[in-house]
């Protein structure tokens, strides 16, 4: 796979300065050096320490990735919301983890999508999750489908750029409209998977807007858009069991088990990030799973 670019500058640059500032990863260099890549300047091979001047055509060639053997390919269907060469967009429905562990090694939305690579005879075979969702949180989950995308989309992420929107059920009523939750978060003690606001763990930030409140004699609860600016593990359900209101269906946290629900209430229906490779934004949303939209509808 090849990735091109014009140096346009009065003062000569480094090739490896010009390449940097476009996304290429000090791990991505040695890739190249190693596993048949190439760097071309006006389609001739250079070093990262050579000069650019004005006008030069930048060509870095990426080496195929080859097929992890040990990522088993499920060839059920994805939930395809946009695909082309750099990306892979999905729905993610509840129940499915994102990454094969210890609980499933063959059935995660990974080997979904490496199956999906294998059908459609891709090049690279190796999925790159950029986003992920708890196993039962649905809702929207992005991918790169080469090594250069994911580089560059773990930037933004690291910079917070990614703007990444869910909505949410906590149980109770919220009284403000509007919450700034800043707590930190890590893992707690002595429990593999469960975590908590604790003084060491990492930063963590959740805003939310109210949009319902559902008032109930015996099971009042909040329609809540909630805007990730933090990516942590349960990050949502752990802020708000922590403000004392746990999401509906999250029992691993305390919520309620309302209304049927075989899960937290939670669903990633937003995301929009910077696309390198067409210099605009992307943006993609996808509706409420039938499980959450009788919460909706609840008078």
């Amino acid at each position: 796979m090849k990735f091109t670019w014009k140096y346009s500058g009065d003062e000569q640059r480094k090739v490896r300065t010009f390449l940097q500032n476009h996304g290429v990863s000090h791990r991505m260099f040695s890739q190249m050096k190693h596993n048949g890549g190439a760097i071309l300047v006006n389609e001739k091979p250079v070093y990262t320490s050579d000069y650019l001047t004005n006008g030069d055509i930048v060509t870095i060639v990426m080496p195929t990735e080859k097929s992890n053997d040990l990522v088993v390919p499920d060839y059920k269907p994805l939930d395809i919301i946009f695909e082309n060469e750099h990306w892979l967009v999905v729905d993610k429905p509840y129940g499915i983890t994102t990454v094969p562990g210890h609980a499933d090694r063959l059935h995660t939305l990974v080997n979904q999508v490496k199956g999906h690579l294998e059908t459609i005879k891709a090049d690279d075979l190796v999925p790159h999750v950029v986003t992920r969702l708890d196993r039962d949180t649905s809702g929207i989950v992005l991918l790169a489908k080469h090594r250069f995308a994911h580089a560059v989309l773990d930037q933004q992420l690291q910079n917070h750029t990614v703007e990444k929107f869910y909505l949410a059920y906590p149980s109770g009523i919220l009284p403000d409209d509007h919450g700034d939750i800043n707590a930190p978060i890590g893992r707690m003690d002595g429990d593999f998977i469960k975590r908590e606001v604790r003084d060491d763990g990492k930063p963590s930030r959740t805003e939310y807007w109210v949009e319902r409140r559902y008032e109930d004699d015996e099971q009042n609860m909040t329609r809540v858009k909630v805007q990730l600016h933090t990516g942590r593990t349960h990050q949502i359900r752990v802020h708000f069991a922590n403000i004392g209101h746990p999401l509906v269906g999250d029992t691993l946290y305390g919520g309620p088990a309302w209304h049927g629900l075989q899960r937290q209430a939670l669903h990633a229906y937003h995301m929009k990030f910077y696309d390198p490779f067409i210099e605009e934004y992307r943006e993609f949303n996808t509706p409420l799973p039938d499980d959450l939209k009788t919460l909706r509808d609840i008078e």
